[in-house]
């Protein structure tokens, strides 16, 4: 496939919004495909650093450690609040390629029960919440508060005419495998609350085929890792299309990593694919349940303008690696406005990049950013002190 390039040759304003703490909305030209469910439902607070599946011995791409993190103070990676969502099985879930932190799943009625990781101290799937009003459209609410109306019709997700032949293109004689997780991202997804009703028509040429027109950017065999995956856009997408990969699906709310795990273990990706809960700090720095993780290639879809993406997500890239983050119309004036932020970060010179070029249109949009430097943490600066040890300029109880 070709694609053309285009880099930024101006910057504006001091480097772009410095990062912070305040909640990060999605890309405004890459509409989200995810909702929260009911608003006044019970929070599902992110349980940093569960690993929530893990690959077979066979699994070749173990990240390493990373290199360094970004100078510029990284704000907090938005967590959203999880709707009610009912532990829905896809079917009964294949065994593992090895036995590893799952517990089996039992209840008294022998039902599907939520999968619990051992030492954990909450299920991996959200606890149903009471039925209340909720804020978000009907399109999007969990499956209890849809409508008839709201639900797609059996069959939503086959694949349209016109998009065959871009289909068989990018997904080669793994196609069947994309329209058994398009299938998913139509029912179950719909009914966890994962992506809307009204999106399932349009899986294939809004989501499936531009994230996986993302795979011409990602060299033979590397790691990745995905972060903000949510329903396994794009990870999941590029697993499948390109087997050679070994990907790591990172995302915080137990509701998605409970699908995505379940989705794996479906569509039979348990030897190159993995799922990490936790935030993109959470994976950089480590936890007790997991080391540091790094890949050669992280991408993005939708999570943060393009200064707050580059201080989340370098950190997981090792020296000479790139973040891929797919975008909308408006890349160009994202790279002019955060340039200086992502050189502080530790960036090289945001690079923007149509991929798919005469297979879908339009293009899938994406800009890349080269780790060239190891930035190291910012150090707190406190009140100079005296020989003496005190305080300079505190008040008199502080002598």
């Amino acid at each position: 496939m070709t694609h053309d390039k285009t880099t930024a040759d101006a910057v504006a304003g001091p480097g772009g919004t410095p990062p912070g703490p305040s909640p990060v909305g999605p890309d405004p030209a890459v509409d989200p495909v995810f909702s929260d469910g009911d608003a006044t439902s019970t929070a599902d607070p992110a349980l940093p650093g569960t690993p929530a599946t893990l690959p077979d011995p066979s699994f070749s791409g173990e990240p390493g450690t990373p290199a360094g993190r970004p100078s510029d103070p990284v704000p907090a990676h938005p967590v959203e609040p999880a709707g009610e969502v009912t532990p829905t099985f896809m079917g009964e879930p294949t065994a593992p390629a090895e036995p590893a932190i799952f517990a089996e799943p039992t209840t008294a009625t022998g039902d599907p029960a939520a999968v619990v990781p051992v030492g954990a101290v909450e299920p991996l799937f959200a606890e149903p919440a009471a039925a209340g009003p909720s804020l978000v459209d009907s399109a999007d609410r969990p499956a209890e508060q849809q409508t008839a109306e709201d639900r797609p019709a059996p069959g939503a997700a086959t694949l349209p005419p016109e998009a065959a032949p871009a289909a068989r293109t990018l997904f080669g004689d793994r196609l069947d495998l994309a329209a058994a997780y398009a299938e998913l991202l139509a029912t179950d997804g719909v009914v966890r609350g994962l992506i809307g009703p009204r999106e399932a028509p349009r899986i294939w040429e809004r989501h499936l085929l531009n994230c996986a027109a993302m795979a011409e950017r990602i060299p033979e065999g590397a790691s990745l890792l995905d972060v903000g995956s949510g329903a396994g856009l794009p990870g999941l997408v590029l697993a499948i299309a390109r087997p050679d990969l070994t990907v790591t699906l990172v995302e915080p709310l137990a509701r998605r990593t409970a699908f995505l795990v379940e989705a794996v273990q479906q569509l039979g990706l348990t030897r190159t694919v993995r799922v990490f809960r936790g935030r993109a700090e959470d994976a950089a720095a480590g936890t007790r349940d997991s080391a540091p993780l790094s890949a050669d290639i992280v991408t993005a879809r939708a999570v943060a303008a393009l200064d707050r993406l580059t201080a989340w997500c370098l950190p997981l890239v090792v020296p000479g690696g790139r973040l891929v983050a797919l975008k909308g119309a408006s890349a160009a004036e994202e790279i002019a406005e955060h340039a200086e932020a992502v050189a502080r970060l530790g960036g090289g010179e945001p690079e923007l990049h149509r991929c798919g070029v005469g297979v879908i249109d339009p293009p899938a949009v994406v800009i890349e950013v080269v780790r060239e430097r190891v930035v190291g943490p910012v150090r707190k600066k406190g009140p100079k002190r005296s020989r003496g040890g005190r305080r300079r300029g505190g008040s008199g109880r502080d002598r």
